[in-house]
């Protein structure tokens, strides 16, 4: 995944996809599990797998729609957290921010982004 940017970047280009029309979906440590936030543009915040898209396509203005998955316990491993699966008391959130990400798709797709924005990013 810190390395999809490969697969996004030639996919693109191979299609002939402009960048405003990539919609990044991924997950987000700095955000509380299940929290959404959807961004028209801007930087990686730290986000390999974000980073390697920007660097791939050349820009940083696509939409992004970031699912919080919260941190671990201090001293626990980040990488075995982000693999890991969610605990089951955790899964009806999970369930609703996967529909609210898909919602927000819907709304960027029908070019109300600022709509997706004002309803997500609370």
């Amino acid at each position: 995944m810190n390395r999809s940017g490969d697969a996004v970047g030639e996919f693109m280009r191979f299609y002939k996809v402009s960048p405003k029309d990539l919609i990044l979906i991924y997950d987000d440590l700095d955000l509380n599990t299940g929290q959404l936030r959807v961004k028209e543009r801007g930087g990686s915040g730290g986000h390999k797998g974000c980073t390697s898209v920007i660097s791939s396509i050349g820009t940083e203005d696509f939409i992004r729609v970031r699912l919080g998955i919260g941190r671990p316990a201090a001293g626990n491993d980040i990488v075995g957290y982000v693999l890991s699966e969610f605990k089951r008391e955790e899964l009806p959130v999970i369930e609703t921010a996967v529909e609210n990400a898909a919602e927000a798709v819907r709304l960027a797709i029908d070019n109300n982004i600022l709509v997706a924005m004002n309803k997500f990013n609370q």
